[in-house]
This record gives structure tokens, sequence and C-alpha cells, in this order.
């Protein structure tokens, strides 16, 4: 475990457990995880950006980790949201939580997303961005829309989890499930079994299960989201434009999904560059954990 310390923060919503390395008063980067992994995926890239004078911020996502929906307040009022105007509400709540004005955010899968929303939505808080995969937003309105049958073929789970059978099943066998996936989306990391068991006990918080499946049902149309973030939602389905400098990181043997659309690159309004991974699978961080963390060097300022 090669981050100095581990802290929680109270938001609106959550109370949202981190771990942190480097200086207090260091520029700050916010490293951010997706499913179903957890900041286990950061802890080779954290010492690499702390040696440099650096403040590192992981987050576990909500239904990750020690994160969690404040006690006091009932479910009905805080549903166990998992689309990705929360993802992204959560970001802005840890930063202001925390008083960081400006962050670089780094992130993939869930945690790219929300980097991604705040960076074209809110683009004075971040200062850059490094994200797998490209635009990494939903676009809900063309949900149904087929893709390629090979990467339907990927998307498996995510239809799965849209039956009760599915939601079981995730709740009966979400750890032999979820190393199932790091397994398939990694396939040439031959650490994924052995890394899988540490990173594991996040994947066992109370609201896993309820995040995960409202999260990939509300991405396809299937349920309703939380009200509270009707208004992010509206705005996020524009699909708008990043404008802040950015790093798109491309795994070359992803296991789920297919290659960065060259029609992502209209979103990029500010210095963009894109680099290729070879070999390397869906946890980019995890697996190749020097070239994320240039990545992120070469957006900040020296330390």
């Amino acid at each position: 475990m090669s981050f100095e310390a581990s802290d929680r923060v109270s938001t609106p919503v959550l109370e949202i457990a981190y771990e942190t390395a480097g200086p207090v008063d260091g520029p700050p980067v916010v490293l951010l995880h997706g499913f179903p992994y957890d900041v286990r995926a950061f802890d080779d890239v954290a010492p690499l950006l702390a040696e440099r004078g650096h403040r590192v911020l992981a987050p576990y996502l909500r239904g990750f980790g020690a994160t969690h929906f404040h006690e006091d307040v009932p479910e009905g009022d805080a549903p166990r949201s998992g689309q990705q105007a929360a993802l992204a509400q959560d970001l802005l709540d840890f930063l202001d939580a925390l008083g960081i004005g400006s962050a670089v955010l780094a992130g993939y899968d869930w945690g790219g997303r929300a980097a991604c929303i705040v960076a074209a939505l809110s683009p004075e808080r971040a200062s850059g961005l490094v994200t797998a995969g490209g635009y990494n937003v939903q676009n809900i309105a063309r949900a149904m829309e087929p893709v390629d049958p090979e990467v339907e073929r990927s998307y498996w789970y995510q239809y799965y989890f849209s039956t009760e059978r599915g939601r079981r099943g995730l709740e009966a066998n979400r750890d032999a499930l979820c190393e199932l996936l790091w397994r398939t989306w990694s396939p040439d990391w031959r650490g994924a079994s052995s890394s899988f068991p540490a990173s594991a006990r996040s994947l066992h918080n109370p609201d896993f299960v309820d995040v995960v499946i409202h999260s990939y049902r509300h991405r396809y149309g299937l349920v309703e989201g939380d009200p509270r973030y009707q208004e992010l939602e509206d705005r996020i389905a524009a699909q708008p434009a990043i404008p802040v400098p950015t790093i798109v990181l491309e795994a070359g043997n992803d296991g789920v999904g297919g290659a960065t659309s060259p029609e992502d690159r209209h979103h990029f309004r500010g210095r963009y560059e894109l680099r290729n991974l070879p070999g390397v699978g869906h946890n980019i961080p995890q697996e190749a954990p020097d070239a994320f963390a240039r990545a992120v060097l070469d957006l900040l300022p020296p330390g």
C-alpha cells in the first residue's frame, strides 16, 4: 500500500473515504478509479506523483470501500444512484469539501467519466485531464443504438445486470464475477488474479450492488435517475465539449468496449494528446503505472 494516509470527508450526500500522499500544499491531483476496482489501482502511481511534490488524493467512489451515504438520511431521500451525474457531483462535492479550487483529474472507467464531466461542465475545477478511452461520457439518448457485434459481446455483464437474475448474481457471486471481469478486461495482465483480492474488500460495501445495478440500468434508460441530479443530467445530455488540457490514454488490449472513436476528438477543444499503450488492458493505472503517472505529470506544473 503506497499511500501515506487515509481520511474521510463529509459532503451533502456522502461520507467519502479517500487515501492521500504527498505534501498538503502541493499542486493537487485527484485519481479516480472505476468499476469493479478501487484506489489500489493507484498504489504504484501515487508515489511517482508524491515524490515530485504533488498532493495526491484518491477517493473511493460511492458504493465502494468505506465511502457511505449519511446514516441519518433515509434511503428515499438519497437513492443509491450510480448515474453519471451522481458520480460527477460527488467529485465536485469532494473538491469543495477539501477546499480545492482546481486539480488535475485523472481516471478511468467510472472515474474517468466523472472526470470528463467535471472538466466539461466546470472547467475551472480541472487544470488538466487524463482520461482512459477518450470522451468517457454516456450519450443516453443514443444508448439503444447497436455497435459492432464484437464490442456488443464484451458488454454481456451490462445486459446481465439489466435483469433480476443479474442483480442476484452480482449479490451472490460478486468476487467471482468481478475477478472474471478483471481477467477478461486485461487479458495480457498476469497480475490480475493475484492483485484482485486487495481490492475485493471494497466491493463488499453495503451499497455496492444497488449502486452498480442502478448505474448500468440508468445508462440504458431502464430506470429513472435521482431527481437531485436531473439538472446536471440535462446538461450532460448536450454532450458538452472539454476545453481543458487533456491526455487520452488508449489501452491497446482492452477486453471491454472498442478503441476510442475518432469521432471523440471533436469533444476536446483545448490541448489534446492521444497516447497508445500496446498490450495494456482496461486497468491502465495498475497495469502501466509509469505511463499513467507520466501523463499526469505532463499536465502539472513542477512541484
